[in-house]
């Protein structure tokens, strides 16, 4: 037997005619929230933003199952197993404080702007140029990072059911595909709050049995404090073993920093594939909460992907191994086997059909995510603003539909080129690195500084990414002594930092837009009414309040990092 093939025999599960019973359900299910989504779509607005009519409790765990996707469940199930309890940070340190910003500063000026995209946003606030460069930029990545998600599907489902890759990959990308094509994004948003509790299905139970097995978390802390990683497994902080920078200080620096601003605010509040989430809310307010509500369960749930990670490194002998010996696989396993050995070892049938299901959905669910929103900006950024202006709504709307067909097509692509990489979060981490920092860092500063200019933003913009290839460059020649997980975070450094040391310099010699036709764009001029109104009528009541909110969420991060960090 070859070392693949024993690695496939360790992965593969073993369903019965019920566990496949409930997967095909799950399928006719989505397909068919697809049918019934397809009569509310008349228009293109109705295709790629749902008419903009969606309440913030749908919106909110819309946008929190955008992001639980398959690097969510599979990479950090496995940073779980390789790291413990420091890969909280990527949770409560890096997404909850950017999210709640997102809520409170950023939405009203996404929302209030009525841009349909974030590339359309920039075209309001600095020109065409930058409007076209960041639509080229962002198409590229969702394809990408839709890649990321059709391979670990197709990854899964060819360990799990015997699937050969080549077959797994175009079956998932078909049933995404459907959905999308016949309801375009109110079909992606529903489908995503029912892709959420499908996912949670899956979780809970792994996480209960993984603490039954090991003795509850007394027994989990015992057994941890006993294994190779010790005692730095149970504390999130300083999280040299997740940054890999022995220095305590440039540690703390590097994650707080690195992942806590530069990655997670530049990922939460300028990706297309998220604030499209808030954008078809149906209100300011409702759009203002769309983060903040997402953002409870995003600090809750870290703990039933923690758990079976840790569990893991302890059950697993081929997990276990991996960690006593620093080896990059075992028998053909890596970390990134976790969930999947996981679900094989404690999950019996009936059980494990739903947990099927719920991976298939946080696949899915990610994948929908970066279709849906390359579909919006190819439509509107690329295609109607720039080859094709002028025309019937109704013709924008076929084009929206086609263009979902070709970005499923691009992602079986792309999920080949996923496949040359050994570790999907590193992969993952430095395309966030490459594609959202250098937006921040344009977005950050022309929001709260009016002298900022068009040409400053794309040259800026495309300085920032050139910044971050660099570092990769340099960290895979090894020219940079740091791991590739330090390098993503170094990485996402330098381009804010080159983006707006850039933006700056060019801002000096060139011309601004005029006052006027930055209100609502720039936060010194635009009316404190207008970045928090939205909260008449049926959005009234001191516990919508965004404000409100974000800081209990905020607080509650603070006392799981008390309680568990």
């Amino acid at each position: 037997m070859t070392l693949a093939q024993g690695a496939d025999a360790a992965l593969r599960l073993s369903p019965n005619l019920i566990d496949y019973l409930l997967v095909a359900f799950y399928f006719v299910l989505v397909l068919g929230i697809g049918f019934a989504a397809r009569r509310s779509v008349s228009s293109s607005l109705d295709f790629l933003l749902s008419g903009r009519s969606m309440p913030a409790w749908i919106t909110g765990l819309a946008f929190i199952s955008a992001n639980l996707g398959a690097i969510e469940l599979i990479g950090m199930i496995a940073n779980g197993a390789q790291y413990g309890v420091p890969m909280v940070h990527y949770y409560w340190l890096g997404a909850i404080p950017a999210m709640v910003f997102l809520g409170i500063v950023m939405m009203p000026f996404y929302y209030g702007s009525k841009a349909r995209s974030v590339p359309e946003f920039l075209l309001k606030r600095f020109n065409r140029t930058t409007q076209r460069v960041q639509a080229v930029v962002f198409a590229v990545a969702s394809i990408l990072i839709a890649g990321v998600n059709l391979f670990s599907l197709g990854l899964v489902l060819e360990a799990l059911l015997g699937w050969p890759l080549p077959v797994a990959i175009p079956v998932a990308a078909v049933i995404v595909l459907g959905y999308i094509t016949l309801g375009g994004l109110s079909a992606a948003i529903y489908t995503e709050v029912l892709q959420f509790f499908v996912i949670l299905a899956l979780l809970i139970p792994l996480t209960i049995a993984g603490l039954n097995r090991v003795g509850g978390y007394d027994g989990l802390r015992e057994a941890v404090t006993a294994g190779p990683g010790g005692t730095g497994d149970l504390s999130a902080w300083p999280g040299t073993t997740l940054t890999e920078i022995q220095n305590p200080f440039l540690s703390i620096l590097g994650i707080v920093f690195g992942l806590g601003f530069v990655l997670s605010f530049g990922y939460w509040t300028t990706n297309f594939a998220e604030v499209q989430r808030a954008l078809s809310a149906k209100s300011m307010s409702a759009a203002r909460r769309t983060p903040i509500i997402g953002a409870f369960p995003k600090a809750l749930v870290v703990l039933v992907i923690l758990i079976p990670g840790m569990v893991s490194a302890i059950i697993i002998p081929q997990i276990t191994q991996i960690k006593a010996t620093g080896a990059d696989s075992v028998d053909g396993i890596t970390y990134n086997n976790a969930l999947s050995l996981m679900m094989k070892e404690l999950l019996p049938n009936g059980i494990l059909g739903v947990a099927i299901a719920g991976l298939l959905a946080a696949f899915m669910a990610g994948m929908a995510a970066n279709i849906s929103s390359f579909n919006t900006v190819f439509t509107y950024d690329i295609w109607q603003d720039w080859v094709k202006p002028g025309l019937t709504d109704r013709y924008y709307l076929q084009v929206g539909r086609i263009v979902t067909i070709v970005g499923c097509v691009l992602a079986i692509g792309t999920a080949f080129i996923a496949s040359g990489s050994s570790n999907l979060m590193d992969y993952i981490q430095s395309l966030f690195s490459f594609f959202n920092a250098p937006l921040f860092a344009i977005f950050i500063l022309g929001l709260f500084w009016k002298r900022m200019t068009g040409t400053s933003a794309w040259i800026g913009l495309l300085s920032g990414t050139a910044a971050a290839i660099l570092v990769n460059i340099l960290v895979s020649t090894e020219v940079l002594a740091l791991s590739d997980q330090a390098g993503s975070f170094v990485g996402a450094i330098a381009a804010f930092v080159v983006g707006v040391l850039v933006a700056f310099v060019v801002s000096q010699f060139t011309t601004p837009k005029p006052d006027a036709e930055l209100v609502g764009l720039v936060w010194s001029l635009t009316p404190k009414e207008s970045r928090t109104h939205g909260s008449s009528g049926e959005d009234s009541g001191w516990y919508r309040s965004p404000g409100l909110l974000g800081g209990l969420v905020l607080a509650l991060t603070v006392v799981l990092y008390v309680v568990f960090g």
